[in-house]
């Protein structure tokens, strides 16, 4: 890239980080860029850089392979109905270990690292996030739906210049602990906050009209288009429950909802300062 296309590139950014700046942006990181070593480290440059123009960012997560490896290292089969983890009393200490410690402190050692500043937190801490058993037709054990959102902890860390990390495990309302979805939890914390934006990196380009061609992307959606993709069996498997936690999150405040691909280096930049951006967004 020659000086005067670098130069074009850092000019097209201006209008959207004056855009954004003081908006709160939450972003659900998972799929391979969580686990991939090279695209970790472009996601948390992503979010420092993101941060040092003035955007409020809350990082939202799951950890779901390394749950499963953990349970497989103590001959614990992982065991799943309509593709929620069944989590027992043995399973729900694994999950709150792995994901509110092991996961959640490794991202926040990353980001402080490479000079930024994080706050770890899970959804016990301040009772950011209650919830009761999900209701389901099976028994998920200690499974649960988030009802309410505390925002007072995230907003909190934002006003003093960290980024919260938040880690996908909820608190209950006689003390005990449930393993929620980190896809709804970042909708339910994104809805409540009011924010500007909703980004779940995923380990698909987007929405496609046809999944084995990534050319056939929609870059934008709106609410009547998606229940027409429903109808067509377009939406479909995997992208049903990423797509109603855009839905609903737009339909709760939320102005925009994206779906990206993070196993593209810096997709969090170029969906936010470029003109074409990547990815399906939802508005």
């Amino acid at each position: 890239m020659n000086h005067n296309e670098i130069g074009s590139v850092l000019a097209e950014s201006l209008p959207y980080i004056q855009k954004y700046r003081g908006k709160t942006l939450v972003v659900k990181y998972g799929g391979n860029a969580m686990i991939n070593e090279d695209l970790k480290k472009y996601v948390i440059n992503d979010l420092i850089l993101m941060k040092c123009v003035g955007i409020n960012l809350v990082v939202v997560h799951g950890g779901g392979p390394l749950i499963s490896s953990y349970l497989n290292k103590l001959n614990k089969e992982s065991k799943f109905i309509n593709g929620l983890r069944y989590t027992d009393d043995e399973t729900m200490d694994i999950v709150q270990m792995v994901l509110c410690g092991k996961v959640n402190k490794d991202l926040v050692n990353l980001v402080e690292s490479c000079g930024g500043k994080a706050i770890g937190l899970c959804g016990i801490d301040g009772s950011l996030l209650k919830a009761k058993k999900i209701s389901s037709d099976v028994d998920l054990g200690h499974v649960g739906e988030i009802t309410e959102v505390n925002t007072e902890i995230i907003k909190n860390c934002m006003d003093n210049g960290y980024i919260p990390i938040v880690s996908s495990v909820a608190l209950g309302y006689d003390s005990e602990v449930y393993n929620v979805n980190a896809d709804t939890c970042a909708f339910k914390i994104a809805s409540a906050l009011k924010a500007e934006k909703l980004i779940l990196l995923t380990d698909v380009p987007g929405v496609m009209e046809d999944v084995n061609n990534p050319s056939t992307l929609i870059s934008k959606l709106n609410l009547e288009e998606i229940k027409k993709l429903y109808k067509d069996n377009i939406i479909n498997g995997g992208m049903i429950p990423k797509i109603n936690c855009c839905t609903e999150s737009i339909k709760a405040g939320v102005r925009r909802a994206h779906i990206i691909d993070g196993r593209i280096p810096h997709s969090l930049l170029l969906e936010l300062f470029s003109k074409q951006g990547i990815g399906t967004m939802i508005y």
